[in-house]
């Protein structure tokens, strides 16, 4: 681990398990095992001071519509008197929902980042500094695959104390590590801890699984909390904890900082996120796999399909290619690769490096935006079909990120289903790309639409939901 220094007086920081030494004029900070009782009895108390202020509590409403049913419902001396066949209908009434988390201040003028369940479906935010000073937030954008979200307070102009960001490649496991964050709502709470994993991917939190794992204690509220390293910079926003029972078990796992930097970087300049795409599908390399292809170890991504004229495709890659690492970085997965990807700046170019038949080689990987070609063409169907009622779409790349499916699908997709219609009663799903109407293959929304003004006594429809090809048959 390496820290850039400024020239400044001789200060210690001491920490329980290192001992890090900052010295004027030092290049580097070094690291070391603490070589006396005085040395462990050393406090992070200067570095909270500086960090914390940053840290915020956040507080959200949500108005929610509940079903409930009569109380008389369970009276045993009413029961009695109807008969216990009687049944009361459920009422629907609202309910005001609160909950709990905390957000990291990133810029002075009020800019936070959390988490994205914290502030989802949210009503009223409310933002409580650790001075007790509290604002209303507004939201600025928010990415529910990165589980991320940018939120801002009108502080009138004075500036805040914010956290800045640290690079999350350079910390190394064993590294230590405080959390700072509002567990349970009892306030502002700091925990310690070290660098348990790096590049967890088996997760299952978010889409893009690559997490920092740590044993520092995070409880629920913690969420949208500040991960630090000993320096005070930011490594990774706290997300979600491994337990069995709501409490720590010393599994907890934050969202690195290139991704939460990545993310606040394409809000704010843009208003949107927009996400780099590989143009590639491949799959993880199990032992077996490793064996047949020849490689030392079961890592990296084995290429299985190409986007025609996407960003892999002119830079060379093939099927059957294996990517092993960018820019330096292993890759050992594919959750691992998407990572790399989205991390990295649209027009960025990157060094992708593969096993092609046994042998290394080195291409250079032009990062893009994945393209919105053909147009949407956004459409409600009506008519008497199976698919009345849903608005589909021309599937690119583009639109299959906005959705969540696979990049490389091409034909019609489902974007939404009008509630009481058709496609509603049989079941079709935001999602769903429709491949096939009556035998006749979908390539566009204006075929689709040609071939269900037809009059046929039977509709033969197949979809493919997440991966999956299913078939419907309906006669009229």
């Amino acid at each position: 681990m390496r820290f850039r220094l400024q020239k400044m007086a001789a200060r210690v920081f001491w920490a329980t398990g290192m001992l890090i030494v900052l010295s004027a004029g030092a290049a580097e900070a070094q690291k070391r095992v603490p070589s006396s009782r005085a040395e462990v009895n050393l406090s992070f108390a200067p570095l909270v001071k500086k960090a914390a202020p940053a840290v915020v509590n956040i507080f959200t409403k949500k108005t929610v519509r509940a079903r409930s049913f009569s109380p008389l419902f369970d009276d045993p001396f009413f029961r009695r008197f109807f008969g216990d066949n009687f049944q009361i209908g459920p009422r629907t009434r609202k309910k005001v929902q609160n909950s709990l988390g905390s957000g990291v201040i990133v810029d002075p003028k009020g800019i936070i980042v959390t988490n994205h369940h914290v502030i989802a479906g949210a009503d009223e935010i409310r933002v409580v500094l650790s001075d007790r000073r509290e604002f209303d937030a507004k939201i600025i954008g928010s990415d529910e695959r990165t589980d991320l979200a940018i939120i801002q307070v009108d502080v009138n102009g004075s500036a805040l104390p914010h956290l800045a960001f640290r690079d999350s490649d350079e910390l190394e496991v064993g590294d230590l590590v405080l959390a700072i964050g509002n567990p349970f709502g009892v306030g502002q709470t700091v925990t310690s801890g070290i660098v348990s994993a790096l590049a967890r991917t088996q997760v299952g939190i978010n889409d893009f699984n690559f997490f920092i794992q740590t044993d520092a204690a995070i409880n629920p509220g913690n969420s949208g909390g500040a991960l630090i390293s000993l320096d005070g910079r930011l490594v990774g926003v706290n997300s979600a904890i491994y337990s069995k029972g709501g409490g720590s078990v010393g599994i907890g796992f934050a969202i690195p900082s290139n991704m939460v930097r990545s993310v606040l970087s394409g809000i704010t300049k843009t208003g949107r996120l927009v996400r780099p795409w590989i143009g590639a599908e491949g799959q993880g390399i199990t032992a077996a796999i490793a064996e047949n292809l020849g490689l030392r170890r079961p890592a990296g991504v084995l290429i299985s399909d190409v986007f025609p004229k996407g960003p892999a495709d002119r830079a060379g890659v093939r099927v059957g290619d294996v990517i092993v690492s960018i820019n330096g970085h292993e890759v050992d997965d594919p959750e691992a690769l998407r990572f790399r990807i989205a991390t990295r700046p649209i027009g960025d170019t990157v060094k992708l490096n593969l096993i092609r038949r046994g042998r290394s080689k080195t291409v250079d990987f032009s990062i893009e935006a994945p393209p919105r070609d053909p147009k949407p063409a956004r459409t409600e169907l009506s008519g008497v079909h199976p698919v009345q009622g849903a608005t589909v779409a021309n599937l690119s790349p583009a639109m299959a990120d906005e959705m969540g499916v696979n990049l490389l699908k091409t034909g019609v997709i489902v974007v939404e289903v009008r509630r009481g219609s058709a496609s509603n009663r049989f079941g079709f799903r935001p999602g769903d790309i429709v491949r096939e109407i009556n035998g006749t293959e979908i390539k566009s929304v204006a075929q689709l639409k040609a071939l269900l003004i037809q009059q046929v006594k039977r509709w033969r429809v197949v979809i493919d939901r997440d991966g999956e090809t299913l078939s419907m048959v309906v006669d009229r």
